[in-house]
């Protein structure tokens, strides 16, 4: 019997996980590979702190909606399955003038945090994770990858799909997909710098999330205010992305100076400890032209 075409997809965010899914409900044999500790890729969560004091936060995506009536099913599906929930904060918009209550839609988290829909897909997938692959080789037996940790690996694959930021995919293809390389290299992504704030009692501030304008701060959002969270009191500070590409290369206490004097300055308070993330590719400046490529 003749065995199912192998697909290698490298990155196991939401994008790769949907598609490997979507590649072994129609019967290939797929296999991810993800440099991080564990699949999810932006939809992330951080925690720390000690068993007196822990704390976690959302510090990539801060929430999804599912406008798309195939989505929609698969948003039920993770919610029947206790890994996404309802959120329903109270919302701001701040433009430095007035503020207005933000418009109410359906509003998702994963639960108890980020990550948790993203290894749901991941349990019935194979994946192999902390191998950063930074290389595509093709002979006659089809597709082999080489990655940092492991050198050139021995698997053959039939097909090899990306499933990160562009710019990080324009390595790969740059010698074996020049025309696939020239697109990735047309999409500019921009970087974000999130701060993860910590405090002793929550903040007496009149909403949940606020989406800034006319200000350093883009978003700020009491992450415990999301369901089934637990730990210490939690805020989390993206910077826009203008002030986030002035500032990718700046110390992480710099920043952290500038974001909490930000979120001071809007009625916050000065948190008891912080963490910093720095997103090299957080987001498009616009929106591409292409959702997805593929070159037989």
């Amino acid at each position: 019997m003749k065995s199912s075409p192998r697909i290698a997809v490298i990155g196991a965010g939401i994008a790769g996980l949907s598609c490997a899914t979507a590649l072994q409900h129609a019967g290939f044999t797929v296999q991810l590979f993800e440099k991080s500790r564990g699949a999810a890729g932006r939809m992330s969560t951080r925690r720390g702190g000690d068993e007196g004091a822990p704390w976690q936060c959302d510090h990539g995506a801060q929430y999804f909606t599912a406008s798309n009536a195939e989505f929609q099913a698969e948003v039920a599906r993770w919610c029947e399955a206790g890994v996404a929930a309802q959120w329903t904060p109270r919302l701001k918009i701040m433009d430095g003038a007035t503020d207005r209550d933000a418009e109410q839609k359906l509003r998702y988290v994963g639960t108890p945090r980020m990550t948790a829909p993203a290894n749901f897909l991941a349990e019935k997938l194979a994946l192999t994770t902390q191998s950063t692959i930074k290389k595509l080789q093709r002979d006659d037996g089809g597709w082999r990858l080489v990655s940092a940790e492991h050198g050139l690996m021995d698997a053959y694959f039939d097909a090899v799909l990306l499933a990160i930021p562009a710019p990080q995919a324009v390595v790969l293809l740059q010698s074996v997909a020049p025309a696939l390389a020239a697109i990735a290299t047309a999409t500019h992504m921009r970087g974000c710098w999130t701060l993860m704030l910590q405090f002793a009692a929550p903040v007496p501030l009149s909403y949940d999330a606020a989406f800034v304008h006319n200000n350093a701060l883009s978003w700020i959002a009491r992450d415990s205010s999301k369901p089934n969270r637990a730990g210490l009191e939690s805020w989390v500070l993206q910077a826009n992305p203008e002030w986030s590409e002035a500032h990718l290369e700046d110390s992480a206490d710099s920043v952290a100076t500038a974001l909490i004097d930000a979120f001071v300055k809007l009625g916050g308070s000065t948190p008891i400890t912080w963490a910093a993330h720095r997103w090299r590719y957080a987001s498009t400046e616009t929106k591409p032209q292409h959702g997805c490529v593929w070159d037989a």
